[in-house]
């Protein structure tokens, strides 16, 4: 496809391009008289001047103690920003825009007021500390610094705004402290927009004026900038001051072409380099023997949206399941300490840390996506656990290595995340989450967005592991592979609560939740228990039962779909549950193929010879008997189920 047909509507209406073009004059006129009245002959001996030079000195260290001065101040106010929530926000956020919007010279008869001798701290620096702002280079430093600061600030908050709070969560959860988290995770992955923010407020203090003159006056060698003397030339030499100005206009450029357009500071999402096809096959993991571990039991009593207690021995597999809104995350992050939804009171072994920050607690997690730190080797991300514990670097990068080896991705120690396939970087994950031993493991959907292959593949890897492990480990997941082959036990949640808590298997009997039945690929139909001995299904009809419940039980009859049968006729003899119905999708899974039959749509649920409306059920067949049946969307078919192949879980 060609470039232009992939952009539609590139020609601008001529009533929106006039104006724009004659905009970009706008800007662009007076640039062309700076380049054109600039005297090029003269140009080495005006900027060679005694008094330009010195101007050009005091500038840039004017300009360099405020860049200084912005970073200690603006970076700690941009964090604050972006992370923490308080009042008067908003009002803080409008006081670092304020110098953005305010006419320089207002800002500098502002410092005249704050700073000066008569202002409101003037006298005091004055006595206290023999500091006078005013008509010294100091006093220019704090006017550049007050113009420029925000143009960081802002660049920088839009940079942590934009970046996950996965990162750095899962960075506490290996065990680094907050700072050590903002200055080996957040900056890092933020430093596009710190480099702009800087090269920007350098930049700004660099050309100031306004602020300067009004509060710091204009003396040469202590406060008279480059700005000034442009000022000053205009009186007395006009060609001196374009020269000036020149000078000015190609470093205000450079900067904004060196940044190309990365004012807003977003971390740069990098592209994911191609995986040579020897890195992208999948190794087995080396057969090495689990380390040693400690034995971590646990106990929690979670309260707030979530609401359950759990206890489980050490080396447990628990699945979490349930809807989206269940409840699942939400548990795991109280069992991290990292939300103010649920809190957990957490026992891991004989240690109480509810009271503990998420980093001390040992908890280790793993998030959908991995969250690897992009700006560190896979060796580095692994090591980070046992370097934020405190372990010298040659033994964490040590240990970090035999374990990437356990789980086969040891060749791939050197290559960032941005050069790992899926299941690379959730071995990855997987191992730097393991490496530091913790008492807990939290897995929240870590195989989602991996393909099939990639997924059995990281499956086995995951469950040779966790069978070494000391602690207890909860997985969410919407998988009923994953649930069955992984866990011990299947934990379902429903609107926060513990639906049901129990081995696998038991589970895929008696499914408690008509949503955990469709998981499982079983028909689920919800329904109370008759005088008669049937089921009366919420949807309407009734559903006769082998085995019913005493009358009035609310309760789930689950219906393999292997146990429906499919008829283009009514059929005959043993089947007591039969409904006419259309079908409405085929779907193939594996070698069988799965049809969903509802209700006719256009005549209501109701059949000529039927009593009761058809409930919506999937059943399984052989393509084969789909071929005979001349299956097909839109062909009315009958279902039938006997009474002996349903059964009921009360609820």
């Amino acid at each position: 496809m060609s470039r232009r047909t992939a952009m539609p509507g590139r020609r601008a209406p001529l009533a929106l391009a006039v104006p724009a073009l004659l905009a970009i004059a706008f800007l662009l006129i007076p640039l062309i008289g700076i380049l054109v009245r600039t005297s090029w002959g003269d140009l080495g001996t005006h900027l060679s001047s005694p008094g330009v030079t010195e101007a050009l000195r005091l500038s840039l260290v004017v300009s360099l103690w405020s860049l200084a001065l912005s970073l200690v101040m603006g970076v700690p106010l941009a964090w604050l920003l972006a992370r923490v929530d308080f009042r008067g926000k908003a009002f803080v956020r409008s006081l670092v825009l304020l110098p953005m919007v305010l006419p320089p010279t207002v800002g500098g008869v502002a410092l005249l007021l704050g700073f000066g001798r008569r202002g409101l701290l003037g006298p005091w620096l004055e006595d206290w500390f023999g500091v006078t702002l005013p008509f010294h280079t100091s006093g220019a430093v704090v006017a550049a610094t007050f113009v420029s600061m925000p143009f960081l600030v802002i660049s920088l908050e839009g940079a942590l705004a934009g970046l996950r709070p996965s990162y750095e969560e899962t960075a506490a959860s290996l065990g680094a402290s907050p700072l050590k988290v903002f200055w080996t995770v957040t900056l890092p992955m933020v430093a596009p927009g710190l480099v702009a923010g800087a090269a920007l407020t350098w930049a700004r203090a660099l050309g100031e004026f306004g602020a300067t003159i009004t509060f710091a006056g204009n003396l040469p060698g202590t406060t008279q900038t480059l700005p000034l003397q442009v000022y000053l030339l205009l009186q007395d030499n006009p060609e001196a001051a374009t020269s000036v100005s020149l000078l000015l206009l190609a470093v205000a450029m450079a900067v904004l072409v060196s940044l190309r357009g990365r004012f807003t500071g977003q971390p740069s999402s990098r592209t994911r380099k191609p995986v040579s096809p020897d890195a992208a096959a999948e190794p087995t993991p080396l057969d090495l023997p689990p380390d040693p571990v400690a034995k971590w039991p646990l106990h929690a009593d979670v309260t707030g949206y979530t609401r359950l207690s759990l206890d489980a021995g050490p080396g447990t597999t628990i699945a979490v399941v349930g809807p989206n809104g269940a409840g699942k995350t939400t548990l795991l992050r109280a069992l991290l300490g990292l939300t103010p939804r649920a809190r957990a009171d957490l026992r891991l072994g004989d240690l109480d840390v509810t009271g503990l920050p998420p980093h001390r607690r040992g908890v280790a997690w793993v998030p959908q996506d991995g969250a690897l730190f992009p700006h560190l080797s896979a060796l580095a991300n692994t090591a980070y656990g046992l370097r934020a514990q405190g372990m010298r670097r040659g033994e964490a990068r040590r240990i970090a290595q035999e374990w990437l080896d356990r789980l086969g991705v040891g060749h791939l120690a050197h290559r960032k995340p941005g050069q790992l396939s899926g299941g690379q970087a959730q071995r990855v994950a997987l191992a730097r989450a393991l490496a530091p031993s913790p008492r807990l493991l939290l897995l929240d959907e870590p195989l989602a967005a991996l393909d099939q292959t990639t997924r059995a593949h990281v499956r086995h890897t995951l469950r040779t592991h966790l069978s070494g492990f000391g602690g207890v480990c909860l997985i969410v997941t919407h998988d009923p592979v994953e649930a069955v082959s992984l866990a011990d036990r299947v934990l379902v949640l429903e609107e926060g609560r513990t639906l049901q808590d129990a081995p696998p298997a038991e589970v895929s009997r008696h499914p408690r939740s008509p949503w955990v039945a469709r998981m499982l690929g079983r028909n689920a139909l919800a329904g109370t228990v008759a005088e008669d001995g049937s089921l009366a299904l919420a949807g309407g009809g009734r559903l006769v039962l082998a085995d019913p419940a005493e009358a009035g039980t609310e309760a789930l009859a689950i219906i393999a779909p292997e146990a429906v049968s499919l008829h283009r006729e009514r059929p005959e003899g043993s089947p007591r549950n039969v409904w006419h119905g259309t079908v409405r999708e085929i779907t193939v899974v594996g070698s069988r193929m799965r049809v969903l039959v509802g209700a006719d749509r256009g005549t209501g649920s109701l059949a000529k010879d039927d009593a009761s409306p058809a409930p919506d059920l999937v059943a399984e067949i052989t393509p084969q008997a789909a071929a005979e049946l001349r299956l097909a969307d839109g062909v009315s078919v009958y279902t039938s189920v006997k009474a002996t192949e349903v059964t009921l879980v009360t609820t």
